[in-house]
């Protein structure tokens, strides 16, 4: 090869090795840990749904006696994700996180929860889960914070942000089932930070396990488009193969913060796929609870 050939190639190389990385996406670091230890915004989770921790309890105990996973993350006062933090309960400073960050005025958003996966949380006003990572109590911080010259230590309280339909078997559940379908639209799979309500129209789908001396029991969360809403739940009883052996639909009112307990029997009653519910509400842990029966 000629000498000119030889530097042709050389630019050639250099000139795609250029392209190559002007192309690539700065990624935005989701850690399972504080990237600064000893950073100037240092963030602990104080209280969950208005229940204090005593000062002598540790906070890594407290937090996950409510939820196995917490996701901090920073935002510029645009709305961009700058940092985020995830952790789970096995963690030895469970609650307790550490920015580095310059002066200035930043958006933090805290997520508790117990999905099998984290959120998708690029955007502040579009916080999601999906189907495959499943739908959970969960709890919410946003808020405000200033960096200055001197570090900020910010103790954070986490609100419920849920609605929850519990919804109860009183029959036998025959043997040819082995699964419950719950399919319900009317609320979101996403929740906006700055509101705490939903934010899409969800198509929400989760599916059980079930036997015949198993729970009957079974926890559909959601977020509310409001704080009251409707929710529109079709129930599908499966076989071995999936096919489906029984199925009922209801129309469920739902609060945030509250419980509709929605219990009957599924497979010895009505045999009319549209089902009439009504009930009576009474005060428990959360902001309360409906029980309706069909």
């Amino acid at each position: 090869m000629s000498k000119v050939s030889s530097i042709l190639s050389a630019f050639h190389a250099l000139a795609i090795a250029i392209t190559l990385a002007s192309c690539e996406k700065v990624a935005i670091p989701e850690n399972d840990a504080s990237e600064e230890l000893n950073g100037n915004l240092r963030v602990s989770v104080y209280q969950i749904e208005q229940t204090p921790f005593a000062s002598s309890t540790r906070t890594t105990e407290a937090a996950s006696a409510a939820c196995t996973k917490l996701n901090f993350a920073i935002y510029d006062e645009g709305g961009s994700r700058l940092k985020q933090i995830n952790q789970q309960s096995s963690a030895a400073d469970f609650g307790s996180v550490a920015f580095q960050l310059d002066e200035g005025t930043y958006q933090l958003v805290v997520v508790g929860h117990s999905a099998n996966g984290n959120p998708t949380m690029t955007d502040p006003t579009k916080i999601q889960f999906s189907n495959a990572t499943g739908y959970t109590d969960t709890f919410l911080c946003y808020g405000e914070v200033t960096i200055g010259e001197e570090p900020v230590d910010y103790e954070v309280s986490l609100d419920r942000i849920v609605a929850l339909c519990r919804f109860v078997i009183t029959d036998d559940i025959p043997a040819e089932v082995k699964k419950l379908r719950f399919y319900y639209t009317g609320g979101s799979g996403a929740f906006n930070a700055v509101t705490g309500l939903g934010c899409v129209a969800s198509k929400q789908d989760v599916k059980f396990d079930v036997t015949p001396t198993g729970s009957k029991q079974f926890d559909l969360y959601t977020f509310l488009h409001d704080l009251s809403d409707n929710i529109a739940l079709t129930v599908m009883a499966l076989d071995a193969s999936g096919n489906e052996l029984y199925s009922r639909q209801f129309d469920v009112p739902m609060q945030q913060n509250h419980i509709t307990w929605l219990s009957g029997a599924f497979f010895s009653g009505s045999g009319s796929s549209s089902t009439t519910i009504s009930g009576v509400t009474v005060n428990t842990d959360w902001a309360g609870e409906t029980h309706l029966t069909f």
